[in-house]
């Protein structure tokens, strides 16, 4: 993910605040690996031209992003951190993939380091850097069905010019990769098609912290140093991952069926931030009563002391900034509707992930709805939910005129890839998972997303599966109603509410957003509900 905001930022005292591939794809259940293979015969070739510039999956919105050929089944990725935010890291990153059609060369996604050696099934492999892809040779043919194992020994810079990765936080660092940043950290695969399972080991200075997606294994230590372990027992996209190096203190405790919960806040700040982290057990069992049991190892929050202007929902980790918990102007419903918006991405998102970025709007309709539901049971009239979507009816057909339709986003702004993230994608899209609700009722609404969040655990989704789904549960053909709400340039009628009239003319779209520092004044909200996004420091999970 990339740094600029991702969730409308408006103003918090309108009356209805707001609220974070490829076709070849596939999701991996967990503990399923690519099985081993027997070794091909290796077919010597001549060195091949490598391709004139980057080859990627086709990706509407990212044409250039992941690669073809093959399916990452695991990263190991290792960082030497020295202490200094500003300077180069030495790392490896270990890739284990299996081919899924010939290959004399393949790609990986990767910028902002500097690459000193490849290897490829131990043998060293020619590599060349073609804007954001780098483009390796191996010493072989790799056969389709073949086991790769990559080794990259590179630098990863966290002294870049933005546009995601690494984030420089007061005391170290964090990660911000989504939606296009991960190979700008590690070399990968950088598309939420190809998820894979992670192994982080992060060696720092015995007096910092480092922590990522995961659990920890026991820490080793040597002269100065310490190395932390963290693995996913699940599988991930690269956009979700996560490590943070700092002085931060890690408070562990307990949620639903003993599930660890580990938060991750600035040791400075702890005292002031640890009632807010306190409250997450609390929000898991919420979530879990209306879509069933969390579907990873482990949950927690991590708190970053930097200016990012987002919250984000890395896997098993989720990233805020300080300044939502320490503004003292906003209402603690309406901080909290923020803290579960990230914690539903952990079902919508994180484990189904979108097989394309089209779909994003699977993920960011359903995170914004929990927050509102959320936000209108704590907050009361001041949150109506139906105040709330009236509203967002209202705005509509001004947000599908400036960002496209929910499952048709516009292409990114130029140099803006992250603009992706625009109201419709929002409250737009929850808007659409209201009108369902209201044309099929509340229960077969209900069911339908604890089936979607079980039926498609540790995979990626799409629209027609959405839809196939929604169809099958509820009895109806639905196909006809997702195209008016999703494909098209107008907002059609809301079932139950035909006094509901969009505005006559679309509203233009307001000044970017732009995020506070630690400290910054933030209006509290009114009447209407809080959104995630609505404050000033916008939302860009």
């Amino acid at each position: 993910m990339s740094l600029p905001l991702r969730r409308p930022s408006r103003d918090p005292d309108r009356p209805v605040p707001a609220l974070s591939r490829g076709p070849s794809g596939r999701g991996r259940r967990t503990g399923v690996r690519a099985a081993a293979l027997g070794l091909a015969a290796l077919a010597t070739l001549g060195v091949a031209e490598p391709p004139a510039g980057p080859q990627g999956l086709g990706d509407r919105l990212f044409p250039t992003l992941g690669n073809t050929g093959y399916d990452v089944t695991s990263y190991d990725i290792s960082l030497e951190y020295s202490g200094h935010n500003d300077r180069p890291m030495n790392a490896t990153t270990e890739i284990t993939a299996r081919a899924t059609s010939e290959l004399d060369q393949l790609n990986l996604d990767f910028a902002r380091g500097a690459v000193r050696s490849v290897k490829i099934g131990g043998l060293a492999a020619r590599y060349e850097q073609h804007g954001e892809d780098l483009v390796l040779t191996p010493a072989f043919h790799v056969s389709r069905g073949q086991e790769l194992k990559i080794a990259v020994e590179h630098t990863s810079n966290p002294a870049g010019a933005g546009n995601g990765g690494w984030i420089r936080t007061a005391d170290g660092l964090a990660m911000a990769n989504q939606a296009d940043a991960a190979h700008r950290v590690f070399p990968c695969n950088d598309h939420p098609s190809d998820k894979a399972l992670f192994t982080f080991r992060i060696t720092a200075p015995q007096q910092l912290t480092a922590v990522a997606n995961g659990l920890p294994l026991r820490p080793g230590t040597r002269a100065g140093t310490r190395t932390w372990t963290y693995r996913t027992d699940h599988p991930m996209a690269t956009e979700l991952a996560q490590v943070s190096i700092g002085k931060s203190s890690v408070l562990l405790r307990h949620g639903p069926h003993g599930l660890p919960v580990r938060d991750v806040v600035p040791t400075a700040h702890r005292a002031a931030l640890a009632p807010w982290v306190a409250k997450t057990p609390g929000h898991l069992t919420w979530l879990e009563r209306k879509l069933g049991p969390y579907p990873f190892e482990a949950y927690g929050v991590l708190i970053a002391d930097a200016r990012t202007g987002f919250e984000l929902e890395t896997q098993t980790l989720s990233l805020f900034e300080k300044a939502l918990f320490t503004t003292h102007r906003l209402p603690d419903w309406y901080v909290e509707s923020v803290m579960v918006h990230e914690l539903a991405h952990q079902w919508f998102g994180d484990s189904v992930s979108p097989r394309r970025w089209s779909d994003v709007w699977l993920n960011e309709a359903h995170a914004t709805w929990y927050e509102a539901l959320y936000a209108q049971e704590k907050g009361g009239t001041r949150a109506s939910l139906e105040a709330r979507m009236r509203h967002a009816y209202e705005q509509s057909d001004g947000w599908r005129a400036e960002g496209g339709p929910p499952a048709r986003p516009k292409a990114p702004s130029p140099g803006q890839k992250i603009s992706i993230f625009r109201p419709i994608v929002y409250d737009g899209s929850a808007l659409v998972l209201y009108a369902l609700r209201q044309k099929i009722g509340p229960a077969a609404f209900d069911r339908i997303e604890r089936e979607w969040v079980s039926r498609h655990r540790d995979g990626v989704a799409d629209t027609a599966d959405f839809v196939q789904l929604a169809s099958q549960v509820s009895g109806q053909d639905l196909t006809a109603f997702f195209q008016t709400w999703l494909y098209g340039d107008r907002t059609p009628p809301m079932p139950g509410h035909a006094q509901w009239k969009p505005r006559k003319s679309p509203a233009k779209p307001g000044p970017k957003a732009t995020a506070p520092g630690p400290g910054a004044k933030v209006a509290a909200p009114t009447p209407g509900g809080p959104k995630g996004a609505a404050r000033t420091p916008g939302k860009p999970a």
